[in-house]
C-alpha cells in the first residue's frame, strides 16, 4: 500500500493521531494498547521523548499490523532513516524540512510536515509530503484554514494540531480532515487508564465532527 493510500485508509477509520510526548519505552505499550481499545489507530512517538527509538520498536512489534506507528519531531534525513528502520510507516516533523519530506517520501514512508502558512505548505506538497498538519493550530483557527483552502488541494488532508481538545474540535468540522492529539490527550507520566479515558473522550466528540 502506498503511502497516501495508507494515510487515507488510517484516517477513513479513525481521523485522529495520538501523540505521545514523553512516554518511556517501559510504559508505552499499556499505554497504546488504551488508545488502541478507545479507537484510535495512528500513534505518534516524538524523538524529544525518553528513548523513543526503543519506544517506538516495540510498538511497531506489538502493534504494528493493527496500528500505522510513527515518530514525531523528526528534524533530520537521518532520522527519517532511522525511523524507517525500525519498521514504522510515518515521519511527522513540527516544520517544512525539504530534505527531511523528500526522503520520508523516497523511504515509501507518510510525510507529515507542519505548517503554519500557504507558501510553506505547497513547499511541502511540491517535496512530497503525503499530508500536512497545521501546527499550532491554536494560534491559527478554522476560518483560516478554510481561507487557504482555496488554494491547498483538498486531495492533501490537512490535520489541525496544537491545543486541540474534545470540546474544540467540533469548530473545525468541514475544515481539516483530523487532529493531532497532544497534551490534551498525554502528559509525560500520565498511566494508560487516565490516557484510555481520554482518548475516549476525543472519540466520543468525532460524533460532532
Amino acid at each position: 500500500m502506498d503511502a497516501k493510500t495508507l494515510l487515507n485508509t488510517a484516517l477513513g477509520r479513525c481521523p485522529l493521531v495520538a501523540i505521545l510526548r514523553g512516554v518511556r519505552p517501559a510504559e508505552v505499550e499499556p499505554i497504546v494498547e488504551a488508545v488502541l481499545a478507545a479507537g484510535i489507530g495512528i500513534v505518534e512517538v516524538p524523538l524529544n521523548s525518553p528513548e523513543p527509538f526503543d519506544s517506538i520498536e516495540r510498538l511497531v512489534a506489538r502493534f504494528g499490523n493493527d496500528a500505522l506507528i510513527g515518530a514525531g519531531t523528526v528534524l533530520s534525513p537521518e532520522d527519517a532513516r532511522r525511523v524507517a528502520d525500525t519498521g514504522a510507516q510515518v515521519v511527522i516533523s513540527p516544520n517544512v524540512d525539504t530534505k527531511v519530506i523528500a526522503e520520508t517520501a523516497r523511504l515509501g514512508l507518510v510525510s507529515l510536515p507542519g505548517y503554519f502558512t500557504p507558501s510553506e505548505a505547497f513547499a511541502a506538497i511540491n517535496a512530497g509530503a503525503t499530508g500536512l498538519k497545521l501546527f499550532p493550530a491554536e494560534a491559527a483557527s478554522p476560518k483560516i484554514l478554510n481561507a487557504q483552502r482555496a488554494v491547498i488541494p483538498r486531495t492533501v488532508p490537512i490535520l489541525a494540531v496544537g491545543g486541540i481538545t474534545p470540546d474544540t474540535m467540533s469548530n473545525w468540522s468541514g475544515s481539516c480532515e483530523g487532529f493531532g492529539l497532544g497534551s490534551a490527550l498525554y502528559k509525560a507520566g500520565m498511566d494508560a487508564e487516565q490516557t484510555g479515558r481520554n482518548a475516549a473522550a476525543f472519540v466520543a466528540a468525532l460524533e460532532t465532527f
